[in-house]
């Protein structure tokens, strides 16, 4: 077995078993937020599959099944939906157990208008860095979308966020070479800053936080229209 999917099932293992926990009950949201996964993980593996054809990205066979598709190895499919619904778990448990844990309209929107402004400023500040273009752009835009269409998501997300960084900082540090002889994924430094917590980009932070926002803001939609 590869160490890329021993990550991904160690990942999974906990939020899967405790999604059944009798309180919080998440399997009851799956009909909403798989489909929400899903759409994500269709968006960013289109991303990732044009950023490994340009070279901006390589996996380490190594480290991974040798089972490709579109150049993209079977775990990095699988990626794209451990790791949102293993952060879904996680943000909706918080939500659960300290439901007053968010930031309130006002300050929501003021960061959301400050995050999005630094964003852009940022992206236009590095349109010759393609990985950090892109990052910032979408950045945006998916909070943007999430704050118009579930504005009480992103109040929680904001707040919550800063949590999940803890197992973004874990996992992705295994994942781009912490701790072992190499990454099981790298990037390109002609596409990055080049500024690394780490060994992770700076740009994963933000790209992290699109990731994990976008499925949270679907399922959202999701359960209102169906109810």
């Amino acid at each position: 077995m590869s160490l890329y999917l021993i990550i991904l099932l160690i990942s999974l293992a906990g939020p899967l078993a405790l999604s059944f926990e009798k309180n919080l009950r998440l399997y009851r949201r799956w009909k909403y937020l798989i489909p929400a996964i899903l759409i994500t993980l269709l968006i960013f593996v289109v991303w990732d599959i044009i950023f490994t054809h340009l070279g901006y990205w390589f996996f380490n066979p190594i480290y991974n099944s040798g089972i490709y598709i579109n150049k993209l190895p079977l775990e990095e499919y699988l990626f794209f939906i451990v790791i949102p619904y293993a952060c879904a778990f996680s943000f909706y448990a918080i939500r659960f157990h300290f439901p007053n844990f968010k930031f309130s309209l006002l300050w929501t929107k003021i960061l959301t208008l400050t995050i999005s402004i630094f964003s852009v400023i940022t992206a236009l500040l590095h349109t010759n860095l393609t990985y950090t273009l892109v990052v910032f752009l979408v950045l945006p835009a998916v909070l943007l979308f999430s704050y118009y269409f579930a504005r009480n998501v992103v109040q929680h997300y904001l707040a919550i966020y800063p949590i999940l960084l803890i197992p973004f900082f874990i996992i992705n540090g295994i994942l781009t070479g912490t701790g072992i002889e190499q990454a099981v994924f790298d990037y390109n430094p002609e596409v990055i800053l080049g500024i690394h917590i780490f060994s992770i980009p700076f740009e994963d932070m933000f790209y992290n936080f699109s990731l994990l926002l976008l499925p949270l803001a679907l399922t959202h939609i999701f359960e209102t229209k169906s109810k």
